[in-house]
């Protein structure tokens, strides 16, 4: 992109650009990053921070840990909740029983998408918490209670 004599709009140029990239790419994920920003379009740091401003004001990115932005697509609904709260949901989903053995650790990580250490310090939440038994190797976890449910109020 050329340098202007006013650089006022610049950043809604490259706005512009980067939502059109999006918009052509449907397995797009991920913006790019600020310094690859700044260096396709010679531009300062602050000029492609307001760029991230705009696409999140307008929907099409949403910041993730790392202060990294994910494309934010349309119909494409996220469970924001912790993890440790998505995990207790198994045992209600999967109609698991007292006793039953929980997923392993290689079959939770494929479903909610996340690290090994990840789910490790969320199923310790729940072993806490006193929802499942403690894993160990060659032991699967178990299902020790069941999730309270919040009950609504009846006159």
């Amino acid at each position: 992109m050329s340098q202007q004599a006013s650089p006022r709009g610049t950043f809604l140029q490259i706005a512009a650009v980067v939502r059109a990239r999006i918009d052509a790419d449907p397995t797009m994920t991920e913006l790019p990053t600020a310094a690859e920003l700044m260096s396709e379009f010679n531009v300062s740091r602050g000029v492609v921070l307001r760029v991230f401003d705009v696409l999140q004001a307008q929907g099409v990115a949403e910041r993730v840990a790392g202060s990294r932005l994910r494309v934010a697509r349309r119909g494409q609904s996220t469970d924001r909740r912790p993890l440790a709260e998505r995990l207790t949901d198994v045992i209600t989903s999967d109609e698991l029983a007292v006793g039953a053995a929980f997923p392993s650790a290689t079959k939770l990580c494929a479903r909610f998408n996340v690290s090994r250490p990840t789910l490790a310090k969320a199923l310790h939440k729940l072993e806490a918490a006193g929802l499942l038994s403690e894993g160990r190797q060659g032991k699967p976890r178990t299902v020790l209670s069941l999730p309270k449910r919040e009950e609504s109020a009846s006159p």
